[in-house]
Parts: C-alpha cells; structure tokens; sequence
C-alpha cells in the first residue's frame, strides 16, 4: 500500500479524484444557493399572501369573527404543517394552532427563523410578525423540518457521492498503476542492461499505449545512434593504434639503428629526414582528425564569406596539374558554372583538392580526371571529381567516409583513410551533402550544397 502511495499512478488518480471533488462541490454550490432563495421566497410570498388574507378578514369582519374563523381554519386537514397564533397586546392567545407565543419571536414585525416545541416533538419554523390595529399580534408560519431534513440529506447526498470518487479514485490507481507498471518494468530493466553496457539491448514496445510505445522507438533510435557511434569512436580507436604503430615503429627502427651503428654523416642525415619524414605523417593523422572535430562542433561557420566556386576549382586543378602531368593523367576543368557561395573558402578548397589526390591515387596511368561546377535548377551545386580507375563496389560506397575506413582497392596506397570523411564533413557544414556513383568506368564524387548555405 505504501508503494501504491509513492507511485506516479496514485498522484495521477489522486489529482483526477480532487478535480472531480472540487467539480462536485462547484456544481452543488450554487444548485443549493439557488434551491434554497427559490424555497424561501416562494414560503415568504405564500405567508405573505396568508397574512394579507388574515389581515383583511380583520378589517372587515372584526375580531370576534376573525377568531372564529381562525380556529375553524386550523382544524381543517389542509392546514398540516401550517402555524397561526393571533394573541392580544400582551400575548395572550386569542386563536390559532399554537398554546403560546414562541419565546424567539420579538415584538418587532418581521420575518423569523426558529426552533419552538410541538405535540411531537421540536420542529423549525419561518414566521411572518404582523401588528395588527389595536395592540393585536399576529403570527403566521410553516413548519419547515421537512426541508431542513431534505437539506440534510441533499448534503449526506454530497458526502456519499464524494467518498464513491475516493473509492474510485483508489481502484483506478490500481489499475492505472497495473497497466502502466508492467512497460515501465521492462523499460525499466531495458536501461539498466544498457547502463551495465549492453549496448544491443533495445526497449520494448508491448503496445500498452502509443504514447510509451512512440517513446521507446525514439529512445531506441537515439540508442542506435549512441551504439553507432560509440562502435565508431572504437574503429576510431583502432585505427588510429593501428596508423600510428607503423610510422612510429620506423621512427624508433631508425633512431635505434642510428644510436647502435653510428653511420658517417651523410647516411645519418638521410635517416634523419626518413624519421622526420615518419613524424610528419603522424602529424598529419592528428590534423586531419583535428579538423574534423572542429567541423563536427560547426564552429567554422562562423568565418563565412562569400567564395568564388569556379576560381577555387581552376586554382586546385592548376595545382594539381604537375603531378598529374608527371603519369600522363589528364586533369581537365570541364563544365564550370559561375557560382558564388556563402561558405568557408579554405575547406572548400581543401574539399576539392582531396577530391582530386584521391581520384590522382587510383586513375591509372594515361587516366582521364574531369573537374566539374554545376548549378541545378533546384539551386543545388554540384562539385564533382569524375576519373576513369577502378571505382568502388556498390557495398563499401557507404562505408568509405568512415574515418579511417579503407578499402580493398586502397589497400596498397598510402594514406590516412580520413580523405572522404573530411569531403563529407564540409559538404555537411554547408548544408550539404556526399554522393558517390559510377563513372563507368571509375567513380565520380559529388559534393552537393545549396547556393544559401
């Protein structure tokens, strides 16, 4: 009972069971005000019209008559809960149905409540004080404990119906607490599997209630996305162990030949750059990861300026033109629309020349590699590096903007695997996104942005 008290289902009952309450009390309130000033002006206008009769009769036929009429009136059955005393200036009876002038009644003409003894038993009486010519006093009334009594059981009425609700409201909390606790029992077991690190453990969905079940598959799709990423931040993890270990194992290899064989000055020198050489790789792993985590918190966004497109992509093929030339590549810039973007010109010019090593590392020999600039009707622009070498099967095109991800045709060529992750996370900070397709033959990379971004 004591858990049932601290649970949500009882406060929930609870508060449902004192809004019905306050309902109620809102709805007999003003029934009773108003049950109440119709009963009482409706005996007032009757008493009134009574005495106005009374009074009359007295003006017309005098008090001898009055009298005899009165006491005929009260023995008539019709009279049953109606009260009538005419006594003389001092109070004594002169006709009626009551023995004596009742002690809350004041001299005062006016209307009165109050509580005076019959021949069975106390009763509750409204009276109407006249002073009549003469010194003559004059009292008319009815017995109302029969609607004090109907009063009474309007309010036990009013009682009961609130203690229905608490009984109600108690059972509901049961049965709510019993419908909701049995998902929020799985749920509840669901987290704490995942908090003891079962990251494949996903929440049920027992179709309780679509409000729960569409809270559990957003919970479960966030928990997808944690499980994706922390297996991410571990490929991450390893891969980079795994890219760092062979420069610095060369690195040390060399140093440690140097230290034990003490070569002359020249060979010296040589192992010096090829170590310098190995630190700059690790350098450039380090970087490339660091710009990429400045890219993900969208902190360069700050810095936008509008950028030329085709000039950034005529300056990247001019400067990738040696080293193409150098394998008889051709490196052209093909369909290069005029567009300007709101943009950060050094990744952008960083995106594209990634786009052209890569494309220079697999096109082959006497290869072709285009360089393109086109604007949509949509306002989509497309950036696209199309070359002419083996291209990418379709089930690894979604697995090569992984960091560190490289594939079985890149095995063999150097690199950090974080070329396309980082294409990828500039197109996202301008709004964009990534497209790899066939080239037939080759591949062709797109970077899609919007002229507003």
């Amino acid at each position: 009972m004591l858990r049932l008290a601290r649970s949500s289902a009882a406060a929930l009952a609870a508060g449902y069971v004192l809004l019905s309450v306050i309902a109620l009390i809102l709805f007999a309130a003003p029934l009773w005000y108003s049950w109440r000033q119709t009963i009482d002006a409706g005996r007032a206008e009757l008493l009134q019209e009574d005495t106005q009769r009374i009074v009359e009769r007295y003006q017309s036929d005098g008090l001898d008559k009055l009298v005899a009429w009165i006491n005929a009136l009260v023995d008539m059955k019709f009279m049953s809960g109606r009260l009538v005393l005419l006594t003389d200036a001092a109070k004594q009876p002169l006709a009626g149905n009551l023995a004596a002038w009742p002690a809350g009644v004041p001299e005062v003409a006016g209307r009165y409540n109050i509580e005076l003894p019959l021949h069975d038993g106390r009763a509750n009486a409204f009276f109407i004080h006249t002073l009549l010519p003469g010194g003559y006093h004059l009292l008319v009334g009815r017995d109302i404990s029969r609607l004090v009594r109907l009063e009474v059981r309007f309010w036990y009425g009013l009682a009961t119906a609130i203690c229905a609700l608490l009984i109600v409201g108690v059972i509901g909390a049961l049965l709510i607490r019993r419908v909701m606790l049995s998902p929020i029992q799985g749920i509840s077991q669901a987290s704490a599997a995942l908090v003891a690190g079962d990251l494949k453990r996903r929440l049920p969905m027992p179709g309780a209630t679509a409000e729960l079940d569409a809270l559990s598959r957003t919970i479960n799709s966030l928990l997808d996305q944690i499980e994706k990423l922390v297996h991410g931040v571990r490929n991450v993890s390893n891969s980079i162990a795994h890219d760092l270990r062979t420069p610095l194992t060369e690195l040390r290899s060399r140093l440690e030949e140097l230290a034990l064989t003490k070569p002359p000055a020249e060979e010296t020198f040589t192992e010096i750059d090829g170590a310098v050489a190995d630190v700059d790789r690790v350098i450039r792993v380090f970087d490339a990861l660091l710009r990429l985590a400045e890219l993900d918190t969208g902190a360069r966004r700050a810095g936008f300026v509008n950028v030329d497109l085709a000039e950034l992509a005529s300056e990247a093929v001019d400067f990738y033109l040696p080293a193409a030339e150098l394998r008889n590549i051709s490196l052209v810039l093909g369909r290069c629309d005029a567009v300007t973007i709101h943009g950060d010109a050094l990744l952008l010019a960083q995106a594209i020349g990634n786009l052209i090593d890569n494309a220079l590392k697999f096109a082959p020999n006497n290869g072709h590699i285009a360089v393109s600039i086109v604007k949509g009707g949509d306002g989509v622009i497309g950036i696209s590096v199309a070359d002419d070498g083996p291209g990418i099967p379709d089930h690894e095109k979604p697995k090569v903007t992984q960091r560190f991800y490289r594939g079985d045709v890149s095995r063999g060529t150097p690199g950090t695997g974080l070329g396309l992750s980082l294409v990828e996370a500039v197109a996202h900070l301008h709004g964009g996104r990534l497209d790899l397709s066939d080239n037939l033959p080759g591949l062709r990379v797109t970077m899609l942005l919007t002229a507003e971004a």
